[in-house]
């Protein structure tokens, strides 16, 4: 596809694509590359949360474009734009009753094409990777995690029910446990009106309950030969807690983090305070009132060498 500038006004200094991105398989995903005008010095690749679509991360991905950076953002399998379209009717989604994805698929056969093809695409550039909740859970999982030269994790934790706040902890168990399971089996797929926000395919609703009930969460997950991975990367590790997030709070967050062997992860807490916000929790850091605080430092962070 060609290349498509930006309408909105505010946002003509950076090119934005719409494209497709075949993942491992050959497994067709919708994605966004945004370019900037002049000269590109860093490659970012967002990984999305899971059932978050893509387009959340507009706002940010563009920031970083400004500042020189080609950025891609992605959906996985079953999720907004990489969801199978219906051939009856126009443009109508494709149930996902049937459809097989796992949240280990997503890293195996997805993030692990998304960050091949950015090398490939950007050779000459740094690769950074920005990894919000699950996103940044999959970098450990990943066998071409030594092509990233940086990453930053965002809200991003092991999440075991028990590590999360009260009360969102009994709210997630029953979201879990007593509403999505039942309507997990008995649709084929987990609806979003059970919880979710978004559907989701069975097999990636299943294994994220198994792994959320686990006291160590996808580290208890049997035969999960991609775990090896978390000891490979070796490049910069930052780690974004948000003081005010009930689902990767600082335990989580350590947890996680605790498993990367063979970096030293920075784990940092902002507060909203800090934020000159009143709240920012496990999706507000990619608001665009964060602009010039959030998005800054982070910005400034990975665009850094060494």
């Amino acid at each position: 596809m060609g290349v498509i500038a930006v309408a909105e006004a505010v946002l003509d200094d950076f090119f934005i694509d719409d494209i497709s991105l075949p993942a491992s398989d050959g497994y067709s995903l919708g994605a966004t590359l945004f370019l900037p005008l002049g000269a590109k010095r860093h490659a970012v690749l967002i990984n999305s949360a899971t059932a978050v679509p893509r387009k959340v991360y507009r706002g940010f991905a563009g920031y970083l474009a400004r500042r020189g950076c080609a950025v891609l953002t992605y959906d996985y399998r079953g999720i907004g734009d990489s969801r199978q379209k219906s051939l009856v009717g126009y443009n109508q989604v494709k149930s996902l009753v049937g459809f097989k994805a796992s949240m280990s698929d997503w890293a195996a056969l997805d993030v692990t094409a998304a960050v091949a093809w950015m090398r490939e695409r950007y050779k000459n550039l740094p690769l950074a990777y920005v990894g919000h909740s699950f996103g940044g859970q999959a970098l450990g999982l990943l066998a071409n995690n030594s092509e990233v030269a940086r990453a930053l994790l965002i809200a991003a934790q092991a999440a075991y029910w028990k590590l999360m706040a009260s009360p969102e902890r009994y709210r997630v168990y029953a979201m879990m446990n007593l509403v999505g399971t039942p309507l997990t089996r008995a649709l084929g797929y987990a609806p979003g009106w059970g919880g979710t926000g978004m559907d989701l395919p069975k097999g990636v609703f299943e294994q994220w309950t198994r792994w959320v009930m686990s006291p160590r969460y996808l580290f208890d997950e049997p035969n999960l030969a991609a775990l090896q991975n978390f000891a490979k990367y070796q490049g910069a590790l930052r780690a974004l807690c948000l003081s005010d997030d009930p689902w990767a709070t600082q335990p989580a967050v350590e947890l996680l983090c605790s498993q990367f062997t063979a970096t030293k992860p920075e784990i940092l807490t902002i507060a909203p305070a800090d934020a000159d916000a009143t709240g920012i929790g496990h999706l507000g850091f990619f608001r665009p009132e964060h602009r010039d605080t959030l998005w800054r430092g982070a910005a400034e962070w990975l665009e850094a060498t060494g």
